[in-house]
């Protein structure tokens, strides 16, 4: 049954997942980038290079918003798009060098915001937290047995 005095656990959720998102964007950006820029520069050096579609993806979003991302990093000099030599019709997207120093300036940033984020946390602490997380998601998927 419904307790009005008792916030859902879904709102709680959904408030604090905002405001650290926030206060991570805002850190990026003191560090010189965007959670968006972060996503797509973390994305593209773990994964090396690749195309736009498989980037989305990785990402998260849709490829008309990547595409947006695209071209302000790459007006900015942090990427370049290539044609694919196999398939023309595809673009293959490739850190700079100014890119992969932005990567490893934000990086910093966001490890900093990570072991702020952690302030008073030990492993139990994490490994619940993570455990948790994994059960709310599986709840989300209609999977409530974990898996």
């Amino acid at each position: 049954m419904f307790d009005p005095s008792v916030q859902p656990i879904g709102l709680d959720l959904a408030q604090t997942a905002k405001i650290v998102r926030r206060a991570f964007d805002d850190a990026l950006i003191a560090g010189g980038g965007s959670l968006p820029v972060w996503s797509v520069l973390i994305s593209v050096k773990l994964r090396g290079a690749g195309n736009q579609r498989e980037l989305a993806q990785s990402v998260g979003i849709q490829d008309a918003t990547l595409t947006h991302h695209l071209n302000a990093m790459e007006a900015n000099g942090l990427l370049v798009r290539r044609r694919d030599p196999a398939n023309r019709r595809i673009h293959l997207v490739e850190l700079t060098p100014s890119g992969e120093a932005l990567f490893l300036k934000l990086r910093e940033t966001a490890m900093a915001f990570d072991r702020q984020l952690r302030a008073g946390l030990d492993q139990d602490d994490l490994d619940k937290v993570r455990s948790v997380f994994s059960r709310l998601r599986s709840n989300v998927e209609g999977k409530p047995d974990g898996g």
